[in-house]
């Protein structure tokens, strides 16, 4: 696996930042995917769906890349920042935003039209994610790729914990939610066992599993921005444990890639 700060600070055209963490190591596997399956179809540009994509934080450098983006969110105002942001990026003949959500997604996309979805932070708030995944996966084409990220359970059991709050980690250890109480902003959390199950269900073949924001979320801000070569280091830890499965009951997000078979 490539450098996943370096890789993204070109295609972004940013400098490695704080967000490269939360961003990098999904972005590396996602665009070596993307090479993958347009040197197997034999295609330059491939057509790309991001459900709940917002204000195109994925859509942007994967139209960059020459690919054409389709963006499913419910926000008026997400899509709205993300035309703005397409039209700087210089990439709005390529990318497409459309208001609708993964429930009722082939209302406004077409079912099997698509080499790859993207279906980040969107599981942790749908009513059903079993269905989620099916209009994922509906909307793939023959050996598409799907990539798929949520919310760990195990990251947030230990982020209430070194906060002091026991008794909501123990909470989100036994609910079926994975929540520590009525006051948690996120709907559902996931273990790895339970999105790779998710995925295999819907007939896919899962290819890699990666732990996200192992360390980021835990290490001082203060630290990252100020200590000289410390975010650099940082990004390089997060890269090294993402594919440690050990780590992956830890992280604060999870990032499962997979395929549709033939």
């Amino acid at each position: 696996m490539s450098d996943p700060s370096a890789v993204f600070a070109r295609e972004t055209s940013t400098r490695p930042s704080r967000a490269s963490l939360r961003t990098a190591v999904v972005w590396d596997v996602l665009k070596d995917a993307l090479d993958r399956r347009a040197a197997a179809t034999g295609k330059d540009s491939l057509d790309v769906l991001d459900t709940g994509g917002g204000s195109g934080n994925f859509a942007v450098p994967v139209a960059r890349l020459g690919h054409r983006v389709t963006v499913v969110d419910p926000s008026p105002n997400a899509l709205f920042a993300l035309e703005r942001r397409v039209a700087e990026a210089g990439v709005a003949d390529r990318v497409n935003g459309v208001q609708g959500d993964i429930k009722g997604l082939f209302d406004v996309v077409e079912r099997g039209g698509y080499d790859a979805v993207l279906c980040h932070g969107v599981l942790e708030y749908v009513d059903d994610p079993v269905e989620g995944v099916a209009n994922a996966v509906a909307a793939l084409r023959p050996e598409g790729a799907l990539s798929l990220l949520a919310a760990g359970l195990g990251g947030a059991v230990l982020a209430r914990a070194l906060a002091g709050h026991f008794s909501e980690a123990r909470h989100a250890l036994g609910d079926p939610d994975g929540r520590w109480g009525d006051a948690d902003p996120v709907p559902r959390r996931f273990t790895a066992e339970q999105l790779t199950g998710l995925v295999t269900d819907a007939g896919l073949e899962v290819g890699a599993v990666h732990g996200v924001r192992i360390f980021a979320d835990l290490v001082p801000g203060v630290l990252v921005d100020t200590e000289p070569g410390a975010l650099e280091a940082l990004l390089k830890l997060e890269e090294a444990a993402a594919e440690l499965a050990s780590f992956h009951a830890v992280a604060t997000q999870l990032h499962v890639l997979a395929e549709k078979r033939a």
